[in-house]
């Protein structure tokens, strides 16, 4: 029997057999390479976009015309502008593959006719979406009060989550990405990153580039990622 690639995203593995070859039908599979754009800023958000193979980084454009990584997308991840489609808005940013991707996309109808044909399916898009408000309230508050080691510390721990290849002690990033972008997905300057990605490299918890990076103690890049819990000290008195 030919595999289901659907029943390997998390939106749709929930499905009936029949449900998903019903999806199938009104989904179309686009491929697309390094350097194009998915959509661009500004762009119409008619379409529901879910990544299927590959990785693809979301893309700011600042007031100064600077292009800003937000975050990287990996096979499974709805795109980051599903708000944009509910609203009938336009995408808040530019959608770029970090290699060959493919990318399947349902428009906004025949998604809303899944959902009603599917509670539970609906349900599971509500925890999904409540997953990602909820991740970015935890980004805001990361980027707001927490020191840059800290913050690059648990960028480097959520990719190792996400995009790592396990290799006896260490893992593996399975993405390319520059200095750059991880400055940008934890808001601070590509020179600041560069200081404590060299650090990181003398303390042996990382090696390699930016582009091939492997984590060489995850245990310690967890403690580093940790917030420290305040503790209140109680002033002695004289007597």
């Amino acid at each position: 029997m030919k595999p289901d690639p659907l029943s390997k995203i998390p939106l749709f593995e929930h499905l009936s057999d029949r449900e998903r070859r019903k999806v199938a039908d009104e989904i179309v599979e686009t491929h697309y390479r390094k350097d194009e754009f998915i959509f661009r800023e500004g762009d119409p958000a008619s379409c529901f976009h879910i990544l299927k193979a590959g990785t693809v980084k979301c893309v700011k454009t600042s007031s100064e015309g600077k292009q800003v990584t937000l975050k990287v997308l990996m096979p499974g991840d709805l795109f980051c502008c599903d708000a944009a489609v509910l609203n009938n808005g336009a995408h808040p940013g530019c959608a770029q593959p970090m290699g060959d991707v493919s990318v399947l996309s349902l428009t906004k109808d025949a998604y809303y006719a899944l959902l009603r044909r599917n509670p539970d399916a609906a349900l599971q898009v509500i925890q999904y979406l409540g997953s990602r408000l909820q991740e970015a309230q935890e980004t805001a508050k990361v980027l707001a009060l927490n020191p840059a080691e800290q913050r690059l510390a648990a960028l480097l721990i959520k990719l190792a989550d996400r995009a790592g290849l396990r290799e006896g002690n260490h893992v593996r990033l399975t993405i390319r990405l520059t200095r750059q972008d991880l400055a940008d997905m934890v808001g601070m300057t590509v020179e600041t990153a560069t200081r404590i990605m060299g650090r990181f490299k003398r303390e042996k918890l990382v090696s390699g580039t930016a582009k091939s990076l492997i984590i060489r103690n995850l245990a310690k890049l967890q403690q580093l990622a940790t917030p420290v819990p305040c503790i209140a000290v109680k002033r002695a008195h004289a007597g």
